[in-house]
């Protein structure tokens, strides 16, 4: 490149994205799965759980993809180095936050009440937000491009 400096790739870039890609593969997994509902991955759940997943708008299906598909998108584009990956990230964090609404307006399944189903919704919060500034921080230094 005619006047621009490269800036080397650090190795944490690779660690952090090849882990991002793998639980954003989850959550895609997760959300394929639900939606097409499929008799294995269903299983699992009450039947409180599959009534109110049905009973969702779909609004909450659409931010769901959002979050789940824009994450994956961000893992892809931060391992490309693309500053693209700041942007895939942003529209991941705003579906999750959008789609959190719903579980407080609606009447919620004790299943997503559970001291598990909250660290889950904790670490998806935890790990959405430290890619975002993950993203950031590597735009900045030059890094993404």
């Amino acid at each position: 490149m005619i006047g621009t400096l490269r800036v080397r790739a650090p190795r944490h870039l690779w660690i952090v994205g090849v882990l991002a890609l793998v639980w954003n593969a989850f959550g895609c997994t997760d959300f394929s799965m639900t939606v097409t509902r499929n008799p294995a991955w269903m299983a699992p759940l009450s039947p409180e759980m599959i009534d109110w997943l049905d009973a969702a708008p779909s609004w909450t299906v659409a931010t769901w993809a959002l979050g789940v598909w824009g994450g994956l998108a961000g893992s892809l584009l931060l391992l490309l180095r693309s500053r693209w990956a700041v942007a895939a990230f942003t529209i991941s964090l705003l579906g999750l936050a959008v789609n959190q609404i719903y579980p407080f307006v609606s009447r919620t399944p004790a299943m997503l009440t559970s001291p598990a189903s909250i660290g889950i919704t904790l670490a998806i919060w935890v790990i959405a937000v430290f890619l975002l500034w993950y993203a950031i921080r590597l735009r900045r230094s030059g890094v993404l491009r």
